[in-house]
C-alpha cells in the first residue's frame, strides 16, 4: 500500500470516528435541550426540540419564555449550545487540518 493510499484511509478513519462524537455530543445536547424547554417553559417536545435544534445550529432561538425559571435556562443553554457549535466545528475539521498540514509537510520536525 502506498503512502497516499494509507493517508487517506488514515483520514477516513479519523473523519468517521470524528464524525460519531460529534453526532453523539449532539444528540445528546438536543435531548437535554428537548427535556428543559419541555419542564421549565412548558413547551411541547416537539417545540423544545424546534428550539433546542436551532440554538444547537447556531441560529438563534424560536418561542417566546414566560417563566424566570425558562429564561434561564434558555440562556444557560444558549450558552452552552455556542460552544458546542464551535467546538464540534473545529472537532470534525481537525482531521482534515491534520491531513492538509502533513500532506504539505507543514508539520513541526520536532
Amino acid at each position: 500500500m502506498n503512502p497516499a493510499h494509507r493517508a487517506r484511509t488514515r483520514l477516513r478513519a479519523r473523519l468517521r470516528a470524528h464524525g460519531t462524537v460529534a453526532f453523539v455530543i449532539l444528540i445528546g445536547s438536543l435531548v437535554v435541550g428537548i427535556c428543559g424547554y419541555w419542564f421549565f417553559a412548558g413547551m411541547a417536545p416537539l417545540d423544545g426540540f424546534l428550539n433546542a435544534a436551532m440554538l444547537l445550529s447556531g441560529m438563534g432561538p424560536v418561542g417566546e419564555l414566560q417563566t424566570p425559571a425558562a429564561k434561564i435556562f434558555a440562556g444557560c443553554y444558549a450558552l452552552y449550545a455556542g460552544i458546542v457549535f464551535v467546538g464540534l466545528a473545529g472537532y470534525i475539521m481537525a482531521p482534515v487540518l491534520h491531513h492538509f498540514v502533513a500532506k504539505f509537510r507543514l508539520e513541526d520536525s520536532g
